[in-house]
């Protein structure tokens, strides 16, 4: 049996020092108990941590290129090599302030308005970035394909591997898996709000491009390398790893 390939994912994640990160982190590992930070919480702690489990597997971030294996010709350092080149011509920008919004039935925090910035950004990656990824499969067609796409939608995964991209791509920070009961989604909206207030009015810095490396299916993704926008060379930002 053939050996996993690691899956790797350009993503926009503030970084560690940055309010917004700090936040996110109080809410999603706080869940677990692993945050000391955390203020209680009138939801069950075991619901709470189940609710936030799909993304503390993706980590907080905003997608801009979704999750690839890399084609057999390329290495991880050339990949990595390629994005720090793409990211030093790339400015950095400040997004809209931030709310929170429910997408089929998970709740996200997404620019309060339309972002030129963040849209070219997100279409780059995902034209520039084509030529490393590996092509999935039939079977990753047929999953994707069964939670109902558009004629555009299937177009899109059929070129790009992904059907949420380009002019059907959105930006968003996902909080929450889907959460199908309305009362208890109004109540977790409710505690993101008042958790999230502070970022209230705030644009949100994009200042760095992100590598997050899944080495397998089961196991989470975590960031691997982080690149500095526009500063005219490959510049990797510091990462603190884990264990």
């Amino acid at each position: 049996m053939s050996q996993a390939r690691p899956r790797y994912a350009l993503y926009y994640a503030p970084r560690p020092d940055e309010a917004l990160a700090v936040i996110a982190s109080r809410w999603l590992d706080g869940a677990t108990g692993t945050h000391p930070s955390l203020p209680s919480s009138p939801l069950d702690p075991k619901r709470l941590a189940e609710i936030t489990a799909e993304p503390r597997r993706y980590g907080f971030h905003g997608t801009l290129k979704p999750p690839i294996a890399l084609i057999d010709s390329t290495s991880e350092s050339e990949f990595l090599d390629a994005v720090g080149r793409f990211a030093a011509m790339r400015p950095s920008f400040n997004t809209p302030p931030l709310r929170l919004a429910e997408l089929s039935g998970f709740l996200a925090l997404i620019p309060t308005e339309r972002s030129v910035d963040l849209q070219d950004l997100a279409d780059r990656c995902v034209v520039d970035f084509d030529a490393f990824r590996r092509p999935g499969g039939e079977g990753e067609l047929a999953r994707r394909r069964a939670a109902g796409l558009s004629p555009r939608q299937d177009e899109l995964l059929l070129r790009w591997g992904y059907p949420y991209v380009l002019d059907q791509w959105r930006f968003h920070l996902t909080l929450t898996g889907r959460i199908s009961d309305a009362t208890e989604r109004a109540a977790v909206a409710d505690l993101l709000r008042r958790r999230f207030a502070l970022l209230v009015d705030r644009p949100v810095p994009v200042r760095d491009l992100c590598v997050f490396r899944q080495a397998a299916p089961d196991r989470a993704f975590a960031v691997l390398e982080r690149f500095r926008l526009g500063v005219g060379r490959p510049t990797r930002v510091a990462v603190a790893r884990s264990g």
